[in-house]
């Protein structure tokens, strides 16, 4: 069934080709770089999915999930993020998120996460496979840095790490 989706990502190229891969499989969609922009969007097109980013420019999407679900109550949230982890994916689920996905994630991959409304595995969805230990780093870095409220000094002197390795880190994409 086609749905109205709103794609709320500060990437320009990442939302053009999402957006194109939607239409393509009969999904309607608008686009929103920043929080203002997602709110008049909302408002207007009122979408029953809506992707949106962690990090946009100046602002956490963690702060629009409430604000969407109060325009669009019955709306489907998945967060879709390169700064996956788990603290911040259990916030996103209890502001009303219905799923938390990293990029890159697969057209079938967010079609899954805005189908399964629970927050649970597929069963036609692959098993789930030990962390690496690059992941297990990241999502424990991703945890300091949520407990210091982003404060990257603040994060490295918790982590014992110097301050520009740590930023050198963070700018990478997750490990699978």
């Amino acid at each position: 069934m086609p749905e109205k989706v709103l794609i709320i990502d500060d990437d320009q190229h990442f939302t053009q080709v999402l957006g194109r891969s939607l239409e393509r499989q009969g999904h309607e969609s608008r686009v929103a770089a920043n929080g203002e922009e997602a709110l008049a969007q909302a408002k207007a097109f009122l979408p029953e999915w809506i992707t949106l980013d962690l990090r946009l420019e100046q602002e956490s999407g963690l702060n629009l999930i409430e604000q969407l679900k109060s325009i669009v109550p019955e709306c489907r949230i998945v967060m879709l993020t390169g700064y996956a982890s788990i603290p911040t994916a259990v916030e996103a689920v209890k502001l009303g998120a219905h799923n938390y996905l990293h990029k890159p994630a697969t057209l079938q991959e967010l079609i899954n996460a805005f189908a399964d409304s629970s927050g649970a595995v597929q069963e036609d969805s692959a098993p789930a496979e030990v962390m690496s230990v690059d992941r297990l780093e990241w999502e424990h870095i991703q945890r300091v840095l949520n407990e210091n409220q982003g404060n990257i000094s603040a994060t490295a002197r918790a982590l014992n790490m110097h301050r520009r390795t740590l930023q050198r880190k963070l700018q990478k994409y997750a490990p699978r």
